[in-house]
């Protein structure tokens, strides 16, 4: 298995248009914050062709926050798991995207469990630049990016300092092949595993210091643009398991899954060593 390139070192400028767009959608998304508790494990739910859960509440945020964001851009471009039909493949040639996720961990969502929040990218050429996550659980807004610094809710917060060892806390999803079963046996057996329902919520984590790190093998874009940018201004490492992802130049509901691993250098160097092919 090939390692992509990882470190979130890419400069970022800071200008007029980013700072409108980061305001705007901070404004976008805490808007519907109330909405998404009113829901919460209240809305009815079904599976998907690919085994995921959608409710009526991701059609409506997603709905909803587009809506709100097209007023001011209406000449960016809009990508959601949720809102985008299947078939439709859009080329990502303007400078800004926004992605979103309307409710990452709707398996929890439905059925009352707060491990789930909202997410949203703001990508710059493809690259995310700016990213909000909202965590249910904490009612906390989790945001921040490359130059704009990091935030969980008004506290400004920094990736975890410490080193790897017994007591640290690594997100990853079940159930693994048997593959990678064995490849990650010395980190199960070395670390405090965390299987909580929602890729989001585990890279912000890991950018704000709860986490360790965290890996995953069954992630989609939209899971993650967000989160890869807050990690970005926490100072994480972010390292693809196959080709990098972004900048991203294309955008389809049916994108193949992102193995990844993220997180302190100390957790990825651990990491790394497991996934070496030398």
């Amino acid at each position: 298995m090939s390692i992509g390139a990882g470190c979130l070192t890419f400069p970022v400028i800071v200008d007029k248009q980013l700072k409108h767009r980061i305001n705007a959608g901070r404004v976008a998304v805490n808007n519907q914050v109330d909405f998404f508790h009113k829901q919460f494990a209240q809305v009815s739910s079904e599976w998907k062709e690919d085994d995921t859960r959608v409710t009526f509440a991701d059609f409506a945020i997603s709905e909803k926050i587009f809506a709100e964001l097209r007023k001011s851009f209406p000449g960016d471009h809009y990508c959601s798991e949720e809102s985008n039909p299947r078939d439709e493949v859009i080329e990502l040639v303007e400078r800004y995207t926004w992605m979103l996720d309307p409710i990452d961990g709707t398996n929890n969502y439905a059925l009352g469990l707060p491990h789930c929040g909202i997410s949203l990218a703001l990508l710059q050429n493809g690259v995310p630049v700016y990213g909000f996550v909202y965590d249910m659980g904490r009612r906390s807004l989790i945001h921040g990016g490359p130059g704009c610094g990091l935030f969980d809710g008004t506290r400004k917060a920094l990736i975890k300092p410490s080193e790897l060892d017994g007591q640290s806390l690594v997100g990853l999803h079940f159930p693994l092949n048997e593959v990678n079963l064995d490849r990650l046996r010395p980190l199960l057996q070395r670390c405090r595993i965390r299987s909580m329902g929602s890729g989001a919520l585990n890279l912000a984590y890991s950018a704000i210091g709860i986490l360790d790190g965290c890996i995953d093998f069954k992630i989609k874009v939209w899971d993650i643009a967000a989160a890869y940018a807050i990690l970005s201004a926490g100072g994480g490492v972010f390292k693809f398991l196959d080709e990098p992802v972004f900048p991203l130049r294309q955008f389809h509901v049916n994108h193949p899954f992102i193995p990844y691993y993220a997180g302190t250098q100390s957790f990825c160097d651990f990491a790394g060593s497991l996934f070496s092919t030398e």
